[in-house]
């Protein structure tokens, strides 16, 4: 059965085909862009209803940048919380990494886009510092290199909307 999360991230031109050198230097023969293709309102509203209507939780959470536009999609479809996490602490203001109240909540943590799992488990670690109650990640997509196994070690469920292997599946 295709996905059909990973049909509508091909629609929305989220996930293209060709030869393409990825941040951590590897090739690729696809590459994800969920930070331009979050910019359409009814992607996100997809993705905002698939996770909403999918998962338990008190707070959704999402590490700045990427995965901002999911939790507030995931948010508005829910009616809860959504916290952010900075990646480097402000120290004017009201400082802090997170936006948002997680103390002992539930929290589903957000990502557009998992590799490693090094952004994730960065968000892990800070809601856990400030007594979060986080055992799952949800992914947009999963490239499928390793995040599953790294979450795991740390005692977190890594769920995926759609899976690499999903990817090459449609294109087949």
């Amino acid at each position: 059965m295709v996905n059909r999360i990973a049909d509508i991230l091909i629609k929305y031109g989220a996930i293209e085909f060709g030869d393409f050198t990825l941040a951590s230097g590897a090739k690729s023969s696809y590459y994800i862009d969920m930070k331009t293709a979050s910019t359409n309102p009814e992607l996100l509203a997809i993705i905002g209803r698939e996770i909403a209507e999918n998962y338990e939780f008190d707070v959704v959470a999402g590490v700045a940048v990427g995965a901002v536009p999911i939790a507030v999609a995931v948010s508005l479809a829910s009616g809860k919380p959504y916290c952010i996490i900075r990646k480097e602490e402000k120290d004017h203001g009201k400082s802090g990494k997170l936006i948002g109240d997680v103390i002992n909540k539930k929290v589903l943590l957000v990502e557009d886009v998992t590799t490693s799992g090094g952004s994730v488990l960065f968000g892990v670690d800070a809601l856990r510092e400030n007594d979060a109650d986080i055992s799952e990640v949800v992914t947009v997509v999963d490239r499928e290199q390793g995040a599953f196994e790294r979450l795991k070690s740390a005692g977190v469920i890594l769920s995926a909307l759609v899976r690499a292997s999903e990817i090459v599946d449609i294109e087949s």
